[in-house]
């Protein structure tokens, strides 16, 4: 068991625990549909069952798990009607940072933008496909692009607004299916890249319209993956 001292107490300790069960179910190392049990999770921590409840207290007000009778708490299968209303305000919200980043982009950030969308596209054509490592790496980048336009915006409030739509839904699901769709990661490269030509073009009314549209392509592509998924995995 880890040093008493070192550890945090009552809210924090809570607090902490549930940030680390959020950042495991984020990463798909806690996949949806899995059972999250208080006795085993009080081991791995070295804690007792109660803060470990009531950080899965927390995680189920916020919506990432959900707990059924004789079951207890299981990682919640997001409704697809839910990722599409979250991706209609994150499109907007993304339209609004790219309108604004035309203005501000520097010649670095649009080659920071294209190297990090060409790396997403050519990785899976360079590994294998059994990779691991090989959809983490595709979701850093493609999080590099979002986060960059997002960063040159220059408006913390949206970026925050942002963010909490993000850390809704496991970004892993979003990395697979970059990875292992063909066709969705082409059309998500050109539209990305079609992003930046409107950056470079200084053209913020396209600019807005592109990022709107990648937004809402890649919401449904999301939505449709878990009205699939949705049948495979136990929802109670």
């Amino acid at each position: 068991m880890p040093d008493e001292e070192s550890q945090p107490t009552g809210h924090a300790l809570v607090d902490d625990i549930a940030a680390k069960i959020r950042a495991r179910i984020m990463s798909g190392a806690i996949p949806i549909g899995a059972q999250l049990r208080q006795a085993e999770l009080a081991d791995e921590f070295g804690v007792s069952r109660t803060p470990v409840r009531e950080a899965l207290r927390q995680l189920q007000a916020g919506g990432l798990i959900t707990v059924v009778p004789n079951k207890g708490a299981i990682v919640r299968v997001p409704a697809p009607w839910e990722v599409r209303e979250a991706y209609e305000v994150r499109a907007e919200l993304e339209g609004l940072a790219a309108s604004r980043a035309v203005s501000r982009v520097s010649r670095t950030d649009l080659d920071t933008l294209r190297q990090a969308n060409q790396e997403m596209y050519e990785r899976p054509l360079r590994a294998a496909e059994h990779d691991a490592d090989m959809a983490t790496e595709s979701r850093r980048e493609n999080d590099v692009f979002h986060d960059t336009i997002i960063q040159v915006a220059g408006n913390s409030r949206l970026a925050r607004a942002i963010l909490e739509i993000n850390e809704t839904f496991p970004r892993n699901v979003t990395a697979q299916l970059l990875v292992h769709n063909e066709r969705h990661r082409e059309e998500n490269y050109q539209e990305h890249l079609r992003v930046v030509e409107a950056l470079e073009q200084g053209d913020l009314v396209r600019a807005g319209e592109e990022m709107r549209a990648h937004v809402l392509s890649a919401g449904e592509h999301l939505a449709q993956w878990y009205e699939r998924r949705s049948s495979t995995v136990f929802t109670g």
